[in-house]
């Protein structure tokens, strides 16, 4: 008996009968194409039907026969995560220029003083913070 994920050329002897585990493990096959997009729900359940019903390998390798022939659903490529501190620095430089511009206009220097310790104070807040062990606590203080 073989043991593992179900091998349709493993299994081309034809007549030779089929165990309850070899049809566990063209379900589990088949269950695997559906989450991988190459077989539709309906496709799923009439194709579980005829795994759980055959009797031979033969029977076996012609439900799982079109997975070989599907190609894989193309996936779109993944997205790339823009870190805080990039925002930021990007909202930063976009709202200085005007408020230089509205200090230089109504000569009040001090707004732009603030507004510069307001920038370095959101970079500084959304540096990453050290990870922390799973299951451990923050310590308040020590005793």
């Amino acid at each position: 008996m073989a043991i593992g994920s179900w091998d349709p050329q493993a299994a081309a002897v034809g007549g030779l009968r089929a165990s309850d585990a070899d049809r566990d493990r063209v379900v589990d096959a088949l269950k695997t194409a559906y989450v991988q997009g190459l077989l539709t729900q309906d496709e799923l359940a009439a194709r579980t039907s005829q795994a759980l019903a055959a009797r031979t390998y033969a029977d076996l390798t012609a439900v799982t026969a079109v997975l070989a022939e599907r190609p894989p659903p193309v996936q779109p490529p993944a997205r790339k995560r823009i870190g805080k501190k990039a925002v930021a620095y990007g909202t930063s430089a976009i709202v200085l220029s005007p408020a230089l511009v509205a200090a230089f206009l109504t000569f009040y220097g001090g707004f732009i003083i603030l507004f510069l310790v307001a920038c370095v104070g959101v970079v500084v807040s959304s540096a990453p913070m050290a990870p922390r062990r799973p299951g451990a606590l923050p310590s308040a203080g020590r005793r």
